[in-house]
């Protein structure tokens, strides 16, 4: 069976915040509103089920919503079940993506202890981070996620930040690289924000721009280089250098097809991609089928192979090998039916025309040294 990561929203899209960009506030009402837990007869069947595969890797990415609502002891239940569902010499991984509010000293001394890998939301300086990223009475958020980061620090849990790219603060990459080389942050994800407003079928007014996530990139790349590969790791990058290494890619947004996960919600239902908890897309639910029939059922697999459904422009684009199109969440339908295009192309285009000469360079290095470690 192909490898995938389980993509868990233990507390469905329940949230401590009320961050005006989420992309739960677009999603149908019937996959849930308010508070939302997932039960131990969920939790238990999901283990048993994932671990019985003995997949090469086995990695439990906990998400949300924000899941440290969930509690503390809910993840050390969790933690149990894999001890003992797991086999001997095999190897679980776990992820928790929070927001970082609720992270205090507990929590760290757990995700030390387990060695989780942590992602923090966060979106800049604070006068980035507090624009969209607000509690319910309104108030930034900035001062409680920098705290959480102090913690984890000192705790010397493994972290990244994620970063989400969006209209305010997508203009200003020298702010964000120098805002985190200062912190000492050295993992980098940047998500280039993209959804539409249910009311006016618009492109949501939050939304990064294509225009101004191709000037993005370019700069990024840029001070990427100068800082050096090897002291800061952004995500995308890093991928589309696997490719020219490996020929194949770390992250799904450039694969050919989309089967690196399954999204398991509080309440046990299936679906194929984070970007697509919706009712159309339900695999089933992990109570009545074992995960292993979900994620080789045929909606799988039809999900999986729609990504090939590329537009003509894509068919007939030099950059088609490294870039297949891209996201479906971020496909549109072009006028004159020319479907399956992506909302970043010309973004994609802009980036790949300037990084992609360097890009193949540091590949050729990174190659000759391999195989000269391997002889």
């Amino acid at each position: 069976m192909q490898p995938f990561v389980l993509l868990i929203k233990p507390s469905g899209s329940d949230c401590n915040l009320d961050c005006e960009y989420c992309f739960y506030k677009n999603r149908a009402p019937q996959i849930g509103k308010g508070s939302q837990r997932m039960s131990y007869e969920v939790l238990e069947k999901m283990t048993k089920d994932y671990l019985a595969l003995r997949l090469p890797m086995s990695s439990f990415s906990w998400q949300g919503g924000e899941p440290t609502l969930m509690g503390l002891d809910f993840f050390k239940r969790a933690i149990e079940l894999q001890k003992k569902y797991g086999k001997s010499g095999q190897i679980i991984s776990n992820a928790l993506q929070t927001n970082g509010i609720l992270i205090d000293d507990a929590w760290c001394r757990f995700l030390n202890k387990y060695k989780f890998l942590v992602g923090i939301s966060i979106d800049g300086p604070r006068e980035f981070h507090d624009y969209y990223r607000k509690d319910f009475a309104g108030n930034g958020t900035y001062h409680k996620v920098m705290n959480a980061i102090k913690k984890l620090k000192q705790h010397n849990v493994e972290f990244n930040a994620l970063v989400l790219l969006s209209r305010k603060n997508s203009d200003h990459p020298d702010k964000l690289i120098d805002f985190f080389t200062k912190l000492g942050i050295k993992y980098l994800q940047f998500i280039p924000c993209l959804e539409v407003d249910r009311t006016t079928g618009r492109i949501a007014d939050f939304s990064v721009t294509a225009e101004q996530y191709g000037k993005f990139l370019c700069k990024t790349f840029k001070r990427w280089c100068e800082i050096g590969p090897q002291n800061l790791s952004i995500r995308d990058f890093e991928s589309i250098v696997s490719y020219y290494v490996t020929g194949s890619h770390t992250i799904c947004t450039f694969a050919t097809q989309c089967d690196g996960y399954i999204v398991i919600e509080h309440t046990g239902d299936a679906f194929p991609c984070d970007f697509f908890v919706k009712p159309d897309y339900k695999l089933g639910n992990i109570i009545k089928t074992p995960i292993k029939d979900l994620a080789a059922g045929s909606r799988k697999k039809e999900f999986n192979l729609k990504k090939q459904d590329l537009s003509n422009n894509c068919l007939i684009c030099r950059y088609l090998d490294v870039c297949r199109g891209g996201c479906q969440k971020n496909k549109i339908a072009r006028k004159g039916g020319d479907s399956g295009h992506t909302y970043f192309c010309d973004s994609y285009k802009k980036f790949f025309d300037y990084a992609l000469p360097r890009i193949t360079q540091i590949a050729a290095h990174l190659a000759a040294e391999s195989a000269s470690k391997s002889k």
